[in-house]
């Protein structure tokens, strides 16, 4: 069995998304001190690698504690599909995947690689980041899918400011993780994975801690 970690490692240098509080991380007690060390952290939830409940865009949307944990690890299919500045991931795309591997099965959870992670430490990262087409994302609704994850900072275009995939896939209940990492380190088509964010109470999202799991002979 062999773990890859998918997950950025948050510290006060991570960029955070225009508009985001910068991440702070306060020293509080100390060992000689206090007889420990402590720290506060001041930080967005979708603050890194994380989760977007649907409530993030839909008033009535399950909130990040209402979300079952079957739902937060499984089998996900990892589609390879590289993408530059502002390209979507189109319906056509999605197409051409099932021609070559097979349909995606309904209820799956999928994990797009579009290499545009490498970008992370640009001035561009946040602003001409690729994402899903309106109908790709219409077309993964009719898939029932479960989860779809993305190692940009959006699934929605840097340039859509409507967040209109987003919207479909919260209308529609289906979970998105956004800024993985390390999905170049997936050897497989498909693979086992957990994705675990913190309890958080009526919360649009939460950093996660998402691990992919491949199996090995």
């Amino acid at each position: 069995m062999k773990l890859v970690d998918l997950t950025l490692t948050i510290s006060q240098s991570i960029p955070t998304f225009p508009g985001s509080p910068k991440i702070q991380c306060i020293l509080w007690s100390t060992l000689k001190k206090d007889g420990y060390n402590l720290e506060l952290l001041f930080l967005s939830s979708h603050t890194g690698t994380h989760l977007d409940a649907p409530y993030h865009f839909v008033e009535n949307g399950a909130k990040i504690h209402q979300i079952s944990l079957d739902r937060l690890l499984g089998n996900g299919i990892l589609i390879k599909i590289k993408k530059g500045k502002n390209q979507a991931i189109t319906k056509n795309d999605l197409l051409s995947f099932e021609r070559k591997k097979g349909n995606i099965p309904k209820h799956s959870s999928i994990i797009f690689y579009t290499e545009w992670q490498k970008n992370l430490n640009t001035d561009f990262y946040f602003i001409n980041n690729p994402g899903l087409s309106e109908s790709a994302a219409t077309y993964l609704v009719s898939k029932e899918i479960n989860l779809v994850g993305i190692d940009s900072p959006s699934i929605d275009l840097g340039k859509d400011k409507t967040f209109s995939v987003h919207k479909i896939f919260a209308k529609n209940n289906i979970l998105i993780v956004e800024n993985l990492s390390n999905l170049n380190k997936i050897s497989s088509k498909q693979f086992d994975f957990i994705i675990l964010p913190l309890k958080l109470k009526d919360a649009t999202g939460s950093p996660v801690r998402a691990i992919a799991i491949q199996r090995t002979k």
